[in-house]
Parts: structure tokens; C-alpha cells; sequence
């Protein structure tokens, strides 16, 4: 998932400013939501596959003007979908017309759960981007780092207004290794017993840089230890680098391996992004071994649903959708035939 919009690149430049559980080892391998039952999703004798749809996937349809953020329930269920993962930047808009406050977020999440409920369907996660260029949540200043989490704390309310079960969030800071873990370990700490007052997850997804290191990942993980932290492990995403340090505009230089990375971080998976770019003309994807990523998945005992995240070119937003869609589908019958 890209935010090229909202986060000012400048802010991750190499002139120094700051770049983008008792229980993780045992009952983090088990979702308290989104992992139910071990050893369904891929079962032989049920080989249906529970698919959502992350909103990001419709980005340009939002920004273009060409679909309401506040419609993306509606446009889910045309789609063909029950289970929605929402993205906190595409709402900005709304909420700064109306006044930009705590209390108008709340009140578009109490639109969009009832959105949701009238068309009986599930919210699973709010993918949470706070369009800051300093106050992050691995940043090696102590008042910025304080200050990302405080923000991020009505996005805890707002995630379970909106009935899910995860807040996503994004481990941007500190290019020093010491210093990032010790940074995203101490943030992920205070946002999870915050959050566990409302019974939601805080989830992290490899989202570039040291956050795409998936043995750095796991060591936060580690260093967390509660039962409500966990990740949200993407298919791609695993760019370490990229040229003048920028955070999305410019061509990866260094780039972690994305089947390892994957791997490393699926004992802690609360969710799953299935991102996909193009497609060949058997319908498979260009850039991603599907087979080999969701065995990945079905090896580490997930159980949870499946997000698309479509994210290319050729096809178009919708087109893409129903071809990852389809591919998942085909990819879970040769898994369990």
C-alpha cells in the first residue's frame, strides 16, 4: 500500500531528519479476532478461502472523484464482497469539511458502520496513515515519537466504533536499526494497552524501510510481547531503499525478500494483504508467486481473512480486484486438491 499523497517525501531525506506478545512468541501466533479455528482455511474437506477488500485497492476512483470514500461498502458488495478493510487518508477529505476534529472522524465512522450494517457487512481493519512528516511512531525524538501516539489514539476509538478488529499502523522513524526497534517497540507498547481497553489489535504492516526487514519485525514482536500486537504481513512491500532515501516516488535499490519476509512475519499475522500488480494471460500474477506465498500462509496455521490489495496499471481498479479475486480462488482449490 502506497501514500504518496499525504506524506511529505522531503521529510526522509539523508540530511538527517528522522525517516520514515508474555505473549508473541505463543499466543500471538493466534489472532484474539481474526484467528478462530487452525488448520479451516485450507482445509481439503472446506477449501473456500474468506476474502475482504482493502479499500486502498479503489484509491484513484476516491481521489479522481470517481467513487465517495463514503461509499466503499456499497461498491464492496457489488464487487462481490462481505468483509471490508477501510484506509484512514482517504477519509481526510471528509474530515476536514467537516472541521477537522476528533469528533468529526467519530461521527463518519458511526456513518460508515451503519453504511456497512445495512448491507450486513463485516469490518475488519483500519489501515491508519497520519499524514505527518515528523511526529512517527519509530522516531528517535522522544517528543515527536509521544506525539504519534497520542494521535493515533482516536484512530483506537475510531477502529472500534467502526466494529473492527485491527488498527494498522506504520513504523516509520528512525533509520538507526537500536534506535528504531527501541522506538517502535516503546510506541507499540503504549498504543496496544490503550487499545486493549476497546479490544482491538494493533497491527503493523512491512511498509518500507526498516519496516520491511522482517527479522528486525519479528524482533519487535518480540520486544512488544502482548497478545493484541501483531502484523499485517503484505506480499510486497519489502522495499529496504529506494534512490535519494525517498519514501515511494523513486526506484528500489534494496528490497528484502519478499517469501522470506512473509514467512517471518506469519507467526503474528492478524490479517493479510494480498497486493497484486498485473496479471499474464493465464490470470496469474507477474511479479508474485501466489502459489508459493499463500502455502506461506496456509503452513503458518492462518485462519483469517484474506485482503486484496490491487495496485496496478493495465487492468483497471474494479478489473483487478475480481482478477486477484479469481486468482485466489484457483490458487486455494490447487492448495487443497
Amino acid at each position: 500500500m502506497k501514500r504518496r499523497n499525504f506524506i511529505s517525501n522531503s521529510a526522509y531525506s539523508v540530511a538527517g531528519v528522522s525517516l520514515l506478545g508474555m505473549y508473541a512468541c505463543k499466543e500471538n501466533k493466534l489472532s484474539q479476532k481474526s484467528i478462530q479455528n487452525q488448520n479451516t482455511l485450507f482445509s481439503p474437506t472446506d477449501p473456500g478461502i474468506k476474502l475482504s477488500l482493502a479499500q486502498w485497492s479503489l484509491h484513484k476512483m476516491i481521489l479522481n472523484n470517481e467513487l465517495d470514500a463514503m461509499d466503499f461498502a456499497q461498491k464492496a458488495k457489488e464487487l462481490g464482497f462481505d468483509s471490508l478493510e477501510y484506509v484512514s487518508q482517504l477519509y481526510i477529505p471528509e474530515i476536514r469539511k467537516r472541521g477537522n476534529t476528533d469528533q468529526a472522524i467519530m461521527d463518519i465512522m458511526e456513518e460508515l458502520k451503519g453504511k456497512s450494517d445495512s448491507l450486513s457487512m463485516q469490518n475488519q481493519i483500519m489501515m491508519v496513515d497520519l499524514h505527518d512528516d515528523k511526529e512517527l511512531l519509530a522516531s528517535e525524538d522522544e517528543t515527536y515519537r509521544s506525539a504519534s501516539v497520542e494521535k493515533h489514539k482516536v484512530w483506537v476509538e475510531a477502529t472500534a466504533a467502526l466494529g473492527c478488529h485491527s488498527m494498522r499502523v506504520s513504523l516509520f522513524g528512525s533509520l538507526d536499526q537500536h534506535l528504531w526497534l527501541e522506538s517502535s517497540i516503546k510506541s507499540l507498547k503504549e498504543l496496544c494497552q490503550y487499545a486493549s481497553k476497546k479490544n482491538i489489535n494493533v497491527i503493523v504492516e512491512n511498509h518500507g524501510y526498516l519496516s520491511s526487514n522482517g527479522a528486525l519485525m519479528v524482533q519487535v514482536m518480540e520486544g512488544v510481547q502482548m497478545a493484541n500486537c501483531g502484523t499485517l504481513p503484505d506480499f510486497s512491500n519489502f522495499c529496504l531503499r529506494r534512490e535519494a532515501n525517498e519514501l515511494w516516488s523513486t526506484p528500489c535499490i534494496e528490497e528484502y525478500d519478499k517469501y522470506q519476509g512473509v514467512r517471518e512475519l506469519m507467526p503474528y499475522a492478524k490479517g493479510v494483504s494480498a497486493k497484486s500488480f498485473n496479471f499474464d494471460e493465464n490470470g496469474r500474477e507477474t511479479t508474485i508467486d501466489y502459489l508459493k506465498m499463500m502455502r506461506i500462509v496456509r503452513d503458518a496455521n492462518y485462519n483469517g481473512y484474506i485482503g486484496i490489495e490491487y495496485e496496478g496499471e493495465k487492468l483497471s481498479e474494479e478489473e483487478g480486484i475480481l482478477a486477484t479475486k479469481a486468482l485466489l480462488k484457483e490458487i486455494t482449490k490447487e492448495i487443497t486438491s
